[in-house]
């Protein structure tokens, strides 16, 4: 059985450590290499990233018998002030009576419902967690019609330029511009927000942690090809299917890639290193070959190379041989867990990020 060096040698990985000029990454010029990377992952996959823009919460119900009346729900609308005129869209946020300065799950959901199969808002906040939540859907729809939301003031009806966000940084920046917002109110712990995602949201919430130095940890929650997912020897969904399906999730020039991933000048190694030296954790599950388990380890093993230059663990236990499920490494900065079953966030994926997570805020 191939070891995990191994295993990264044969992916062929673009160097994380080595400036564009060629001179080695150091502590004392990370900032430098971190603004390089983010800067190739904007140019080449996600987009560019506009600048924050003013936010307004405005509350529009308060339930104070939620869960029992353990939770106070807030209803809120969020608008964002962008220079191309405001978009409004709905936020949902529990905060458990029992812990006044709650850390917070900031969950990019795929419905407006509460609780969701995949949000578990109860157990979550039974372990003292507050829980913040909007749908992507309200931000930005999820197809190639630029015409409404954030898309409609950004781009509109007009041809996207090769660098110009899709999609995905589309619902990143609204993420972003939630914990604007949480960071206003009271009974929550605004420094302590960790942003998760799953499946194509799983990328989404990776992308945001990856940019955002504010959010305490990223989640990456079975996010495959585009999210946490070595492109390299990729097996399941690869760089030429999801451009051909999805392509207004990425910007144009992401397409050019398309069936020649060793071309890319970048890896999703790159993606993780982002985050540090903050938490960034990565879910697999065993039968999800779509978006390849296997694969998402990888990029945690190679991305912990930036954590170590600061000093800190990266995934911890090292893994000498590729991990089988059920199986969980949250010794080091970077978690990671791979269980059994398929591609889905449920009340297992929950309880071990929530464990990770006990034990550092």
């Amino acid at each position: 059985m191939k070891t995990i060096p191994e295993l990264l040698c044969e992916r062929e990985l673009p160097e994380l450590l080595i400036m564009r000029d060629g001179t080695p990454v150091t502590r004392d010029n990370w900032p430098a290499r971190r603004a390089e990377l983010l800067d190739i992952l904007q140019q080449e996959l996600y987009g560019v990233t506009p600048a924050p823009c003013p936010v307004e919460g405005k509350i529009i119900q308060t339930d104070e018998r939620y869960c029992a009346g353990k939770v106070r729900h807030d209803t809120v609308d969020l608008t964002l002030h962008t220079p191309y005129g405001d978009h409004t869209f709905p936020v949902q946020l529990f905060r458990p009576k029992a812990n006044p300065n709650a850390p917070v799950f900031l969950h990019i959901c795929f419905r407006p419902d509460f609780p969701d199969r995949y949000s578990p808002i109860e157990e979550i906040t039974d372990h003292g967690f507050a829980f913040a939540m909007f749908d992507y859907n309200t931000v930005a729809t999820d197809d190639g019609d630029f015409t409404n939301g954030l898309g409609g003031l950004y781009v509109g009806d007009r041809k996207r330029r090769p660098h110009e966000w899709g999609k995905l940084g589309m619902w990143a920046y609204a993420a972003s511009r939630v914990l604007d917002w949480l960071e206003t109110i009271d009974g929550i712990d605004a420094k302590k927000v960790t942003v998760t995602g799953h499946s194509r949201l799983g990328k989404t919430a990776l992308w945001c942690a990856a940019q955002d130095e504010r959010f305490f940890c990223g989640i990456s929650n079975d996010s495959g090809c585009g999210g946490a997912a070595i492109e390299r020897g990729k097996v399941g969904e690869r760089t030429e299917r999801i451009t051909e399906v999805f392509p207004f999730w990425f910007c144009p020039r992401y397409k050019d890639y398309s069936g020649h991933a060793e071309l890319l000048p970048f890896d999703h190694h790159f993606i993780v290193a982002c985050v540090a030296p903050r938490y960034c954790y990565i879910a697999s599950a065993e039968e999800d070959l779509w978006a390849d388990p296997a694969s998402e380890y990888l990029s945690a093993a190679a991305g912990s190379a930036a954590y170590e230059l600061l000093g800190l663990p990266g995934v911890l236990p090292v893994c000498e041989t590729m991990p089988t499920a059920p199986a969980e490494f949250h010794d080091g900065t970077i978690g990671y867990h791979v269980r059994k079953g398929l591609h889905y966030y449920g009340r297992e994926d929950w309880l071990r990020q929530m464990a990770f997570l006990e034990a550092r805020v």
